[in-house]
């Protein structure tokens, strides 16, 4: 499986995470995942599942309905973090309630292990992988539609292979800002309008992000900005961009 195939089903297993727990096993089943567990605390939830490959650990993003969810996305006051730098505490205590239990299934083996999750699940997810790192075999980490997570010490003693997926006007991404001193991590893999992974200038990004909100405002979605977080779009664009030959993702 090459990194383009791998992200598209990584998508659909974080779309999946969002469904009702019986929902989400069918389609876990459909993808060859078998799921070993799925974690439910307080509002935080993630599932532990498995192929021949290895585990994969998925974080259940932002539910408006939820409000620890809520809550969690605009506590930005930054914390200590005992890898290095400093973190968005709000982001942390939701990963925080139901760590305890991750680390107990984790220790049941010591296969290859993969983490993904979108929105909020994504930030928890690239929290986990920095924590997992050094007592687990953490082979990767996906993430859809992320937040910055943490200061530029976070990100620089994070050494897990991070593909960090950007849907064109997704503004999720952007917040919280740089004037916080929050960084992202890992590789930018930038989605553009027309469902193409591209390596672009930040002028032809503004270009293709401009265009997307012209389109938009066309067809009458104002709200570009949280369209292009959402999973189905992700998908949508990444369905496309596995059949792309000219993309910068090879292998």
């Amino acid at each position: 499986m090459n990194n383009k195939e791998r992200i598209l089903l990584f998508a659909k297993v974080a779309e999946a995470t969002y469904s009702d727990p019986k929902d989400s096993k069918s389609v876990f089943d459909s993808l060859g995942y078998k799921t070993l567990k799925f974690f439910d605390v307080k509002g935080a939830q993630a599932y532990l599942l498995e192929n021949d490959e290895g585990r994969l650990l998925s974080f259940r993003g932002t539910q408006p309905s939820e409000i620890s969810d809520v809550l969690a996305d605009l506590n930005s006051i930054k914390d200590a973090c005992a890898q290095g730098g400093k973190i968005h505490r709000g982001f942390n205590e939701e990963l925080e309630k139901i760590y305890p239990d991750i680390i107990k299934s984790l220790s049941l083996s010591s296969s290859p292990l993969y983490i993904t999750g979108h929105s909020l699940g994504a930030a928890m997810a690239t929290l986990a992988a920095s924590r997992l790192q050094d007592q687990f075999n953490v082979v990767m980490l996906i993430t859809f539609g992320s937040p910055r997570v943490g200061t530029q010490g976070f990100k620089v003693n994070l050494k897990v292979p991070h593909f960090r997926c950007k849907n064109n006007n997704d503004q999720v991404t952007n917040v919280p800002p740089t004037l916080m001193f929050f960084r992202h991590h890992g590789t930018d893999v930038y989605i553009n309008y027309y469902g193409q992974i591209r390596n672009i200038t930040g002028w032809q990004r503004v270009k293709d992000q401009l265009r997307s909100r012209v389109q938009a405002f066309k067809k009458k979605k104002p709200f570009i900005g949280l369209y292009d977080h959402s999973m189905s779009e992700y998908i949508r664009k990444l369905d496309n961009a596995v059949s792309d030959e000219t993309s910068i993702l090879k292998e």
